[in-house]
């Protein structure tokens, strides 16, 4: 499948013409583009640039189109901006003039605002202050555009439908819940964002590939499944969290041996939820 370039800051794979279900799925955090005028610290090696994306998850979704399901995929690093947090969320010890209300909320004091000043390694992005200026130009040409696009899509969904889902699919590293940890965490804001059927669903599709499902904890959802999880209006959210130790080498950067079986456990999960939903 090769997404359908409509932004140079995110892509969409359309489903089939003749096929269509209230699924929209989004991979917001699979971006590998670093526009030049970030600026980041003298000497932050790639790595650390990187390490917050949610490698290659974009590439997991293959399936999606081939069961009537359109994918939007960022394609801007999330160092670079963040699509999973509001587009107020503005870190004062990072952005020179960010206003002080609303207060930042945890995530943004403690780095990860919507304009991150910290990697996920929690090393320093920047050896300088940005402003307020840069922050918001950042968000006017990527974040803005991207939740355009997925708010078209549900819309869309809606009308066709009278029911759209969003399913939000992010990866997280193998250190987050340790080696016991689960292997998918599904956040649905604790029972509020979708229909309690589709948790009990997706946690039913993941357990049957064997894998180890917990439910809101360490992420109970972000931006996107806050903001479309609405089931009173007919718009639902639900956010995945694959553990990377599923299908990437974390040390090596690159899909581990077990990639194959990961995608196509994912496809499995995948092509039932387009039974599920086909119209």
């Amino acid at each position: 499948m090769k997404p359908a370039p409509t932004d140079a800051t995110f892509s969409i794979s359309p489903a089939p013409s003749g096929r269509a279900t209230p699924l929209v799925f989004a991979s917001p955090h699979s971006g590998v583009i670093y526009p030049e005028d970030m600026g980041a610290a003298v000497g932050l090696s790639e790595a650390s640039l990187r390490s917050a994306e949610d490698a290659a998850v974009d590439q997991l979704l293959t399936a999606s189109a081939a069961v009537g399901v359109v994918l939007i995929t960022g394609r801007i690093g999330r160092a670079y901006v963040d699509l999973n947090r509001g587009p107020d969320e503005l870190d004062p010890v990072l952005i020179v003039g960010a206003p002080e209300a609303p207060p930042p909320g945890l995530k943004t004091l403690a780095g990860y605002g919507v304009v991150p000043r910290l990697a996920g390694d929690g090393r320093a992005l920047y050896d300088r202050r940005l402003t307020l200026e840069e922050a918001r130009g950042r968000i006017g040409r990527v974040h803005a555009p991207y939740h355009a696009a997925l708010a078209e899509q549900m819309q869309a969904a809606r009308d066709r439908h009278g029911r759209a889902i969003l399913i939000d699919w992010h990866s997280m590293p193998a250190r987050a819940t340790g080696p016991n940890g689960p292997d998918v965490v599904l956040g649905d804001r604790y029972g509020t964002s979708c229909a309690v059927g589709l948790t009990r669903r997706l946690r039913a599709l993941f357990e049957a590939l064997g894998w180890r499902v917990a439910l809101n904890r360490p992420y109970a959802g972000g931006y996107a499944t806050q903001s479309w999880g609405r089931p009173d209006e007919g718009l639902e959210a639900i956010q995945i969290e694959l553990n990377r130790r599923l299908y990437w080498d974390e040390v090596a950067s690159a899909p581990s041996v077990s990639w194959g079986r990961c995608q196509s456990g994912l496809n499995r999960v995948i092509a039932a939820l387009g039974e599920d939903f086909a119209v």
